[in-house]
């Protein structure tokens, strides 16, 4: 049976400690990691998936949690990706854990008491309680990665080969042939003088992609490519990480859901951006009339 995914007030402390042994600041992945490492979860509790996916259950609460430290001040994060302790983080490492859940629940409710005095009805009805995340609203990732899974297997392989030119290679091409080990198709990126010649792969899956996946693309590019890419609209798991970047192997990169998600909104690829107009009067522009 597997071990059940820890609910998000449990992974309060843990994701605190794993900031903390990474040097204070760490990516999302590394902290991940830190976490499942410390609380010793199989692969399998790391691998189920949060109801239809693509995203893991445990990667999803990871999320909320750190949502919920940053919104009581321990946590921050920069545009990059990058989570960090804060000096009220820092201070409350020590604490009992009923004591750093009693604050995160106070914060919460502080939020929603400001908003509601502000009028801002939308930001009350929007925001979830600690315990209730499970059924929180999809945001944006999780409905465009739904209209990716609905693409046939042909157009997903052609939206790829289109971020791949949006993204700077040359000379993209899909070849998708059958037995040829994964590879969906080829390409050129230039960096300043240099070119390196690129196999892909696209998987237009829901689940978690496994180490084999990465192996036996990789036993099929080797010597034929400088370098190998695959993207999906699943996750991969955190065996098929680690295998990607393994020592004395040709190193794989990967692009999970999230990450494909990002790269049509920068991109602007079916992803539209509409930022709202602030508008305030400058009474000092008037002193000279």
């Amino acid at each position: 049976m597997t071990a059940p995914v820890p609910k998000v007030p449990e992974l309060f402390v843990p994701v605190m400690k794993a900031m903390e042994t990474l040097g204070g600041s760490a990516s999302i992945e590394e902290i991940n990691d830190r976490v499942a490492q410390m609380m010793g979860l199989p692969e399998a509790t790391r691998a189920g998936l949060h109801g239809n996916g693509p995203t893991t259950k445990f990667d999803y609460r990871c999320a909320w949690t750190r949502s919920w430290l940053k919104n009581a001040g321990l946590t921050d994060n920069s545009e990059r990706g990058v989570w960090s302790l804060t000096a009220s983080g820092r201070l409350m490492l020590d604490a009992p854990a009923d004591q750093l859940i009693k604050m995160v629940r106070k914060a919460n409710s502080n939020r929603r008491k400001a908003a509601a005095q502000n009028g801002n009805a939308q930001a009350v009805n929007d925001e979830v309680d600690i315990d209730t995340t499970e059924t929180a609203p999809k945001d944006w990732r999780e409905r465009l990665l739904d209209i990716l899974l609905g693409l046939e297997p042909e157009a997903f392989e052609r939206l790829c080969q289109r971020i791949l030119r949006e993204a700077g290679f040359i000379k993209v091409e899909v070849t998708g042939r059958s037995g040829d080990g994964g590879i969906d198709g080829t390409g050129v990126l230039r960096v300043n003088l240099l070119s390196f010649h690129v196999l892909f792969q696209s998987k237009r899956w829901k689940g978690s992609v496994g180490a084999s996946v990465v192996r036996d693309f990789r036993g099929a590019m080797v010597g034929r490519a400088d370098k190998g890419l695959i993207l999906t609209t699943g996750t991969f798991t955190a065996d098929a990480r680690r295998e990607a970047v393994r020592d004395g192997a040709p190193t794989i990169d990967l692009i999970d859901g999230e990450a494909l998600c990002d790269l049509l909104k920068e991109q602007k690829i079916g992803v539209k951006v509409r930022m709202v107009e602030e508008v305030t009067a400058d009474e000092a522009a008037f002193a000279g009339f």
